[in-house]
């Protein structure tokens, strides 16, 4: 009788088919099951690594959140004072659409049910957390927190409407929440300026 093979990859091959499993069912389709199925292990791996769903579709909504912090970092421009923020922030929210729907559908579809799954709550909240405390070296913290909600709430309507991302609307949008030098806020006129 052979050992049992040591597989170091197990865990995040759990995860992996987790967020296919959602994918293409959503919610109502993960189980345990589902997901020692969709990762070829046996049912007791996802339980030895997951005792919970909960803890599972913490997991799954933690590796989706890293996507968008890759978009970020790949594009580096939040980072530069003399970046147009409003800008960016629109072409950072057009990247991370125009990528792989799936994955984007998916991370919504884990945030969202934070609203009946308590445990999902606290990781839901670090992707705005963490984008806010980004946008607050560029901003004063109410407003980067006004800017993700913009943010977020454009990507739900895009995603729940089916309609195409507007780049040129997202920008003028979010530059209307911005402080110009003079200490108004940014309008219609196409100039958007950040505060410091």
């Amino acid at each position: 009788m052979a050992g049992r093979r040591y597989d170091p990859e197990r865990r995040q091959r759990i995860i992996d088919a987790a967020i296919r499993v959602v994918g293409r069912g959503g919610i109502a389709g993960l189980t345990h099951r589902s997901v020692a199925r969709e990762a070829d292990v046996p049912l007791g791996s996802t339980t030895y690594h997951f005792t919970t769903l909960d803890e599972l579709m913490v997991a799954a909504l933690r590796q989706a959140n890293e996507g968008f912090a890759k978009v970020i970092a790949s594009r580096g421009g939040l980072e530069d004072p003399r970046t147009d923020l409003a800008a960016e922030l629109a072409a950072l929210t057009g990247e991370w659409l125009g990528g792989e729907r799936t994955g984007v559908e998916l991370e919504y579809e884990l945030y969202l049910a934070a609203l009946r799954r308590p445990a999902l709550r606290p990781v839901a909240a670090e992707w705005c957390e963490d984008l806010a405390a980004l946008l607050s070296r560029r901003t004063d913290p109410v407003t980067a927190r006004g800017l993700v909600a913009l943010m977020d709430g454009i990507c739900l309507q895009v995603l729940l409407t089916g309609t195409p991302y507007d780049e040129g609307y997202a920008r003028e949008m979010l530059g209307r929440l911005l402080p110009g030098e003079d200490g108004s806020r940014t309008g219609t006129s196409g100039v958007f300026r950040t505060g410091t």
